[in-house]
């Protein structure tokens, strides 16, 4: 039972002397598919996330201020991620689907009009943010280190096409199961902005533009390697002819009911630090900014390999949906949640036991030395819901790889955006716990909403395999 219908005998044949290892591994056993995409997957967003944490060392190094200031462009470098990376899932999904019910020629097109999509997208977010940097600054509360944010956020913004393209296209390699290309990509461009940071921020003195500067180049590096994948090596499976493009209704819908609902799913994880920020500035200072600043990118690296495995689920589960195999979507779901929770029990254990000297290393300069304290209980509390996040954000990943975005961007709402606030300015502020309300505050809440997605989806998926069970028992009838 397949959801759109197939090409030809003959094209298939065609098309599957021409099949990559990629597209072998989504046709194979789904077990090893997830192994298999999802650990190059996690090995690089480990890495793109320690190259974070590392930005952030170098920065610390300039004092509590430029730390701050990181603070309060994350948010506004987070939204571009999450809309570089909903288009990306929007069009990676629809593309795993319409290759799971073996439809090559409209997963081409679906890819070239996500490309297109990516471009106008660019414009829309550079220009407005790049022209009122320092008016939108200092209405946040940047307060005395805006003139810092708004140093570093111009370059960001300005460099925002090398921040979407990457991301945009890794998610194409990805949707036809090529996950070591995109790695390759990623671990590059983290690597040499490794590299770059002190270099720029120190050797040539540019302070915390140059952490801005090294970022935008190792992006760009990125988007040359990948855009020679593309265009002009084509050897990829899927294919791209912007020949007498015209936009088609129905692949935009296609795109945008997953892709729309992921860039507000992930644009609402910006939004949660900016209302953060705003709660943690009424109970203390530019200081408590810094902290959930550093400690948020501890969280980050440590949850970098459920992204790895994220992106094996969207994959999987939308080339299983697409073949109509509702029991392997399933089976996918549950396989990657326990994966998933047993990584993040482990290093939970090992940021707790290894709190404070994460800390110090952070906080090692004169100026930030006062945090270190503050910072090692951020780390030791925020660690105790990491294997929770598995059963939400891969359930969340599964709704988004079988189009329901709407599904996944209701759930993260009422956790990012209702529990999490809530708790935080319940412990915070009514019970007068103070920042450590801030902390439990995004514990509890996380873990409430990963809970009641989990729910959601399992129901769903014995919705579907109740309906699939009954259309076979019709059929042999």
């Amino acid at each position: 039972m397949k959801s759109e219908a197939a090409l030809p005998d003959e094209v298939q044949e065609s098309e599957s002397s021409n099949m990559t290892s990629g597209m072998q591994t989504l046709s194979g056993d789904p077990k090893k598919a997830i192994v298999k995409l999802a650990l190059p997957m996690m090995f690089a967003m480990s890495i793109q996330t320690l190259y974070n944490l590392v930005d952030t060392f170098w920065v610390s190094g300039l004092g509590a201020d430029a730390l701050a200031a990181l603070g309060f462009v994350f948010p506004f470098f987070f939204a571009s991620i999450a809309l570089s990376n909903g288009l990306g899932v929007g069009g990676g999904s629809a593309i795993s689907r319409k290759l799971g019910a073996g439809n090559k020629q409209e997963a081409d097109n679906v890819a070239v009009h996500t490309m297109i999509l990516m471009l106008i997208l660019v414009v829309l977010f550079t220009l407005p943010l790049y022209f009122y940097a320092d008016s939108i600054f200092a209405f946040i509360g940047a307060g005395k280190t805006a003139a810092l944010a708004s140093s570093y956020g111009k370059v960001i913004f300005a460099g925002s096409i090398l921040m979407f393209f990457p991301n945009v296209a890794s998610a194409i390699l990805r949707s036809e199961g090529d996950t070591k290309r995109a790695m390759n990509a990623m671990v590059l461009g983290s690597l040499l902005n490794i590299v770059l940071d002190p270099i720029l921020i120190y050797w040539f003195d540019m302070g915390v533009t140059g952490a801005a500067w090294a970022t935008v180049i190792s992006l760009g590096v990125s988007s040359i390697l990948i855009a020679n994948w593309l265009f002009f090596r084509r050897d990829t499976y899927v294919c791209f002819d912007f020949n007498d493009f015209r936009f088609d209704r129905d692949i935009l819908k296609d795109i945008f009911r997953v892709g729309i609902p992921s860039s507000f799913l992930q644009s609402s994880m910006a939004l949660m630090m900016l209302i953060m920020n705003v709660i943690i500035i009424y109970v203390s200072n530019t200081d408590g900014v810094a902290v959930f600043t550093v400690g948020w990118r501890v969280a980050t690296i440590a949850i970098a390999p459920l992204t790895g495995i994220l992106t094996a689920v969207v994959t999987m589960s939308g080339f299983a949906f697409g073949e109509g195999s509702y029991e392997k979507v399933s089976f996918i779901h549950m396989y990657a949640i326990k994966m998933g929770f047993l990584v993040e029990a482990v290093i939970a254990v090992m940021t707790f036991v290894f709190a404070p000297q994460i800390a110090y290393i952070f906080t090692m300069s004169e100026s930030a030395s006062h945090i270190t304290g503050d910072l090692t209980i951020f780390i030791r509390i925020i660690c105790i819901f990491y294997p929770m996040v598995a059963p939400g954000m891969l359930s969340s990943a599964l709704f988004q790889g079988i189009g329901k975005g709407m599904n996944a961007l209701a759930a993260t709402i009422l956790r990012a955006l209702i529990f999490v606030p809530t708790f935080a300015a319940l412990f915070a502020v009514s019970l007068g716990l103070g920042l450590v309300g801030i902390w439990w505050g995004i514990v509890i809440g996380n873990v409430m909403g990963a809970v009641i997605t989990f729910l959601w989806v399992r129901l769903y998926l014995g919705t579907l395999i109740k309906k699939e069970g009954g259309v076979i028992v019709a059929e042999t009838a």
